[in-house]
């Protein structure tokens, strides 16, 4: 049997194993051969090369778009900020619905701005793209982009201005409206006379008609409650309407700013005394209504003797209704009138009235006027001093009108009315009226003088007087006129 301690003996290990072994403590901490390092690569010159060109190229290349940019933002500012290419003020039309595009391309075509894509990135960039509006604007020669844009983004549109004569008819005022074409729309009815404020009314192209009569009764109504609650104590009116009434007789009645108080006095007087008031324009709107002041019209004795509800040498009081649309100085002229006890009133001869207060004295001032319309056309006049029974303004009274206590005359020459002036009445030369604060003097055409004769179309000065009947001896030689009524 083998030896058992040969079987447990160690086998000795391999070569490679005993060589791994240390030896000896000192053996073991001392290493053997370090490897390499691994081998570098090592890159061409060529492609070191490739690559720092590819970059300094790009660098070069933002930088030169930088620069660019700049300088395009730099001179697109001064374009945007420069005074333009208008050489005198332009009014363009911006339609509704239209964007920036085709803003900045109407603006480059009528030669508001010199480059559409400079404005529409300077709007864009000022933030004022989603501001602008549409309308027509007016442009100063020489404006810049930026003005423009400002402009159109504030609405600054421009407003254009129409004006109405005070004692218009409303169907006149209705027949401007329609005239001009800067407004659009249709006018569903006339309005109601005495309904509107004549005035001169600021608008932009493209307003409604209808909006602007609206404002014009808006102004009407809040003139009307104004005065109203500042007339005096004491007025024979009973509602605001009764004081438009009058006012639109008043207005027709005289030309003359200074005397729209004297003559609304002198209706005011009749009115408490229970006297008619005799006016020939309301005649005329009796018959023609809102056309009796579109021509020449003359009242005959067939006029005065026709069934009329406006005739007030027949019926008492006051009409119906307004004869036109008074403006602001007539209604303050009824609601606070002139202290006076007058009753009459006729042309003067300048272009005024000579007032009285008792029938002898208006008579002498009828035969004054008589005189010298009768110089003034080389015909005849009645003679001086003989009694005439004259109606309020001095034409005669048709029966049954004549104020109470008044003598029958002894010779009443024919009913002779002539023409009334179209657009308003007395007198034919247009006239200033003083408007409402803050607005410009509009002109208009005068009314008819009450009673007196309304003169003829195209002609001036005062009306003429009724010739005498046939067979009247010859008159004294016409005195010098008098000197004009106070």
């Amino acid at each position: 049997m083998a030896d058992r301690s040969d079987q447990l003996a160690p086998r000795p290990a391999p070569k490679a194993v005993r060589e791994a072994v240390p030896k000896s403590p000192r053996e073991s901490i001392v290493t053997g051969e370090v490897p390499p390092p691994p081998a570098k690569r090592v890159r061409s010159r060529m492609a070191r090369s490739s690559t720092l060109g590819f970059m300094s190229g790009l660098i070069t290349f933002v930088t030169l778009i930088l620069l660019g940019l700049g300088a395009a933002v730099y001179m697109g500012r001064s374009e945007f900020e420069d005074p333009g290419p208008l050489k005198e003020t332009k009014v363009v039309a911006i339609p509704q619905r239209v964007g920036l595009s085709e803003i900045s391309d109407i603006l480059a075509k009528n030669g508001v701005i010199t480059y559409d894509l400079v404005f529409t990135w300077g709007v864009r960039l000022s933030g004022l793209a989603d501001r602008l509006k549409p309308g027509e604007y007016e442009f100063k020669a020489g404006i810049s982009m930026h003005e423009v844009a400002d402009l159109i983004a504030d609405g600054k549109v421009v407003q254009h201005s129409l004006t109405f004569p005070e004692g218009w008819t409303s169907e006149q005022i209705v027949a401007r409206l329609l005239e001009n074409t800067m407004l659009t729309g249709k006018i569903a009815a006339v309005p109601e006379e005495g309904s509107l404020m004549p005035d001169t009314y600021k608008f932009e192209r493209g307003r409604t008609r209808e909006s602007l009569i609206a404002q014009m009764k808006a102004t009407q109504e809040r003139r009307l409650a104004e005065i109203w609650g500042k007339r005096v104590d004491g007025l024979p009116l009973a509602t605001p309407r009764d004081m438009v009434v009058l006012a639109s007789i008043v207005e027709k009645e005289t030309s003359r700013a200074d005397e729209r108080s004297r003559v609304a006095a002198v209706f005011i007087n009749r009115l408490r005394k229970g006297m008619r008031l005799e006016t020939d324009p309301t005649i005329l709107y009796g018959l023609y209504g809102g056309k009796a002041w579109l021509e020449g019209r003359t009242i005959t004795k067939a006029d005065l003797a026709a069934p009329n509800a406006y005739n007030t040498y027949k019926n008492a009081g006051l009409p119906p209704g307004p004869i036109g649309n008074p403006g602001r100085a007539a209604l303050e002229a009824v609601a606070n009138p002139s202290r006076t006890n007058e009753l009459f009133f006729v042309a003067d001869g300048t272009g005024g009235h000579a007032f009285a207060e008792t029938i002898e004295e208006h008579n002498r001032n009828v035969q004054r006027w008589r005189l010298i319309e009768a110089a003034r056309r080389g015909g005849a006049a009645g003679a001086e001093g003989e009694p005439v029974a004259q109606g309020l303004g001095g034409l005669p009274a048709p029966a049954g009108a004549r104020p109470s206590g008044l003598a029958t005359p002894t010779a009443k020459p024919p009913v002779v009315r002539p023409a009334v002036t179209p657009g308003g009445g007395g007198a034919a030369a247009p006239r200033p009226v003083t408007p409402a604060a803050g607005t410009p003097a509009t002109p208009r055409t005068g009314g008819a003088t009450p009673g007196a004769a309304a003169r003829p179309s195209g002609q001036t000065g005062a009306p003429p007087a009724a010739r005498p009947p046939a067979g009247a001896p010859p008159p004294p030689p016409p005195p010098p006129p008098p000197p004009a009524a106070e």
